[in-house]
């Protein structure tokens, strides 16, 4: 499972997808998202790894949903793995969890706010499993050659770096799609476009994050143009029952039809590219 994975976080590996919900709910949404995930990829030929939070150890609001919590968030994890076959993917906080989280899921992610944070980075590494470093709001694309340095240094296997846009002042995320050219030329890595939290409005919801979900097509559609290598994206079957992030993730029913088209764009940037 994680050779496979290692082998889409290549710099010139195929394209792929990492999708579901914000935050762990219970088995039947979880392996509900998952079993449709998986059927689209079937269907688009489209690699895809199942993404779910634990944790959200990053809420800025007292009383916000944290989720199930470490031991039986992997529980829940490794149902969905068994229900599908889906590799996984789930937010870790602290250096103390990566060896945990490995046992059960093929990528580890840095989140944003900790991609500075040399520990978490190298525990993620350590453990050979892929990693998926989130560059931070307040980084310019360069300056993720260190994190990508630093988990290459101790072992891992492959990287990618998600772009997800730069702070413009307060309360508002812009995207840069020159961004993508310049974190592989930094990095060496592929870069993956974060088409959910790019449409955050941190701290406009009653001090939580709010979003502005209408404008996640065009937002991934001009990145997969401007040359992004996969994408990740928060998604719901009813994003405003859902506990965390219900500003910012895509429907689960409106999915599809996006990425028929990111898949067209792809295909039409690929023929270009050969006939050049």
């Amino acid at each position: 499972m994680s050779n496979a994975v290692a082998e889409l976080f290549r710099r010139d590996g195929p394209f792929f997808l990492i999708a579901g919900p914000c935050l762990l709910e219970t088995d039947a949404l979880n392996i509900a998202v998952a079993a449709r995930l998986a059927a689209l990829g079937a269907e688009l030929r489209l690699p895809v790894i199942f993404k779910s939070s634990f944790d959200k150890a990053n809420r800025s609001k007292a009383g916000a949903a944290r989720g199930p919590g470490l031991e039986e968030g992997l529980r829940r994890l490794e149902r969905v793995r068994q229900a599908t076959g889906l590799p996984l993917l789930t937010d870790l906080h602290e250096p103390h969890q990566a060896a945990a989280a490995a046992e059960v899921c093929a990528v580890l992610p840095v989140p944003a706010f900790q991609s500075r944070q040399p520990d978490l980075v190298t525990a993620c590494a350590r453990t050979g499993r892929a990693i998926n470093l989130k560059k931070g709001q307040w980084m310019a694309p360069e300056e993720m050659r260190g994190a990508v340095g630093k988990c290459r240094a101790v072992g891992a296997p492959a990287v990618a770096v998600t772009e997800r846009g730069t702070f413009f002042g307060y309360g508002d995320l812009v995207v840069d799609m020159r961004s993508f050219a310049r974190l592989r030329a930094a990095t060496d890595a592929p870069a993956v476009f974060d088409g959910t939290h790019s449409v955050q409005r941190p701290g406009q919801a009653d001090g939580a994050s709010g979003g502005n979900p209408e404008c996640i097509p065009a937002l991934v559609r001009a990145a997969v143009a401007a040359g992004a290598d996969g994408l990740f994206m928060e998604t719901h079957p009813d994003p405003a029952s859902a506990p965390s992030d219900p500003t910012n993730m895509l429907p689960l029913d409106r999915l599809r039809p996006l990425l028929v088209q990111v898949l067209e764009i792809r295909a039409a940037i690929t023929r270009k590219s050969v006939h050049v």
